[in-house]
């Protein structure tokens, strides 16, 4: 066996728990929880000290023949002193509880806090190298097992601890003898334990991997269901679905076999083993060599002991899982995240050039989607960027976003290196208007104050009138908190662009970043879209990626980019007397 492969199957006890270092802020509330919960462990094992005396004294006392009234007095007394011993454990178990659920779900809070806060600050190729269902997986069904882990699983662990040695001193006392016999024996159960219980874990982690890969499924038909729906593709998805999940059920089933044998075994060899020892111990008991009520006591410890070590392979599966999703929340804690340098306090005024920038998706690294890039744009100007598709103008917004950076060359804003200046300076500067809007699903209200959250209604409407929205929006029955639906579903693609551009507006950029904004427009909604982007337009650095040329005509300079370079610049009239480009472009899509 691989010693990789040994390794992942042991317990790594710091990276289980480091995560519960949240913990400490909660110290006063979760360390006298824990402390309750060993009082909890230690007063159960009361039961089966005054059980054994309830049961066995009687009998020797019968035997000799005692007053039954002496015998009554005794059981009246064992019977009290267990019910305030439950009372006791009650109270404690109730603040213990309280305690462990309090401080428990507080650091856990924290820790998804902190995962999220880490989480939205990861670079862009970081989610471009994953799927949203397996992100989305991170976050919820790993945090979930730590909550389980520490709200459920730790206790258990503690008591089952407390438990099984405090029975063991117990049944020691009891009898030596006896004790060293059964002891003897649970390396043998230990040791087949351990074998079962590592191929159910295989069998379990198989599992856990195919049923997260069918809510992977179940998560894209449901983020493109417009999609779906529009190439009748439900039975496909059902399809696939279906697929993902029967591999999961075989997976279920395959080790549903061995788990069934692993429960068997623990069932025939705990009760096989309690059954030996008291077949050895009545023999001593025959013999004079222990008493009823020490047989007795030995008797009930065995059994708290056996139930102990019957939990244990649960505890260690959990744990082992609780590992699994620590390694996989401290990657996003662990990771570097976007300006790591914090806030610079600086403005840019929105003058941008690029000098000889190269650029590859590190996915990709082959292939050059940009190949020595030129071009220098002052503050102010509008710019229009044009191309056959591929030829790299998204990526040269990305670039400018700090989504990526450049491999080499470099990308220049106010004269001044873009690695020198924090991600978060650079997009405070800046406002996107896509081609696709996707909104958020709330309120129209808060999807045009996500451009400046805290921004006042009279600050929203005004950017509502600017970007032209005001008249549709005053005609819905709830104003501006109509519900937009998810990614904006209730309103057109004409409104949707109206509402970003209102989003935009409010942010006030000095760049602005225009990406195909009215290609998927109707000619009504792309002029009145149009109307509120050259108002939007006026004073800022602006520039425009768009297919209908007719839309840049207006640039005081047009980019062209073909094969990863800028070809040609100029106005829309120079560059159509050119044969070059431009100019095929202009008379093949005749977008004038």
């Amino acid at each position: 066996m691989p010693e990789t492969e040994k390794k992942s199957r042991r317990i790594d006890w710091k990276k289980t728990f480091g995560l519960y270092s949240y913990l400490g802020k909660y110290r006063k509330i979760f360390i006298p929880s824990v402390v309750a919960l060993f009082i909890t462990g230690g007063l159960s094992l009361a039961f089966p000290y005054f059980l054994g005396s309830l049961i066995g004294s009687p009998q020797v006392a019968m035997q000799e023949g005692a007053d039954p009234s002496v015998v009554s007095e005794k059981i009246d007394k064992v019977v009290s002193t267990l019910l305030v011993i439950l009372c006791i454990q009650a109270f404690v178990a109730y603040w213990r509880v309280r305690g462990f659920i309090k401080a428990g779900e507080s650091a856990l809070c924290d820790l998804r806090q902190d995962v999220f806060a880490r989480l939205v600050r990861l670079p862009m190729p970081w989610f471009m190298e994953r799927r949203p269902g397996e992100v989305g997986s991170r976050f919820s069904a790993d945090l979930a097992i730590l909550q389980e882990t520490l709200i459920t699983t730790v206790p258990q662990m503690v008591r089952q601890s407390v438990t099984f040695f405090g029975g063991l001193i117990f049944i020691f006392i009891a009898s030596v003898k006896l004790s060293l016999f059964m002891l003897a024996m649970i390396p043998i159960v230990v040791i087949v334990v351990a074998i079962v219980g590592r191929k159910i874990r295989k069998w379990s982690k198989d599992a856990q991997d195919q049923l997260a890969q069918s809510n992977i499924v179940a998560e894209e038909a449901v983020q493109g269901i417009a999609d779906v729906k529009a190439y009748s593709n439900e039975e496909f998805e059902e399809y696939r679905y279906r697929s993902a999940l029967d591999l999961f059920l075989g997976t279920v089933i395959r080790g549903s076999k061995a788990r069934a044998m692993f429960v068997s075994f623990i069932i025939f060899i705990l009760f096989g083993t309690i059954s030996v020892v008291v077949w050895f111990g009545a023999g001593m008991m025959s013999e004079g060599q222990i008493t009823s009520e020490e047989f007795t006591h030995f008797i009930l410890f065995s059994i708290f002991v056996g139930a102990s070590l019957g939990s244990l392979p649960d505890i260690m599966s959990q744990l082992q899982k609780t590992q699994g999703a620590t390694e996989r929340i401290r990657e996003i804690l662990n990771h570097d995240i976007e300006d790591h340098r914090g806030e610079s306090g600086e403005t840019l005024t929105g003058a941008i050039s690029a000098k000889d920038l190269v650029f590859a998706y590190p996915s990709r690294k082959e292939t050059q989607v940009l190949n020595g890039v030129n071009f220098e744009v002052n503050a102010g100007e509008r710019i229009a960027i044009v191309g056959p598709s591929g030829a790299g103008k998204s990526t040269v917004f990305s670039l400018l976003l700090g989504f990526y950076e450049g491999d080499q060359g470099s990308l220049l804003f106010d004269g001044k290196n873009s690695g020198e200046i924090p991600v978060s300076t650079r997009r405070a500067a800046m406002a996107v208007v896509p081609q696709e809007v996707l909104l958020f699903g709330g309120t129209i209200r808060e999807n045009i104050e996500y451009g400046r959250p805290g921004a006042s209604e009279e600050e929203i409407m005004e950017a509502a009138q600017k970007a032209n929205a005001h008249s549709f929006i005053d005609e819905f029955p709830e104003g501006y908190d109509a519900i937009v639906g998810p990614r904006g579903v209730k309103l057109s693609g004409g409104q949707r662009q109206r509402i970003a551009i209102a989003r935009a507006v409010l942010a006030d950029p000095k760049i602005l970043l225009l990406d195909e904004a009215t290609s998927a427009l109707d000619s009504e909604s792309e002029r009145l879209v149009q109307e509120a982007l050259n108002e939007l337009m006026r004073g800022r650095t602006s520039l425009i990626i768009a297919h209908r040329l007719g839309t840049v005509k207006s640039a005081d300079k047009i980019l062209v980019l073909k094969d990863g370079k800028f070809v040609e610049d100029g106005s829309h009239s120079e560059l159509m007397e050119k044969d070059g480009t431009y100019r095929l472009l202009a008379e093949t899509q005749l977008l004038s």
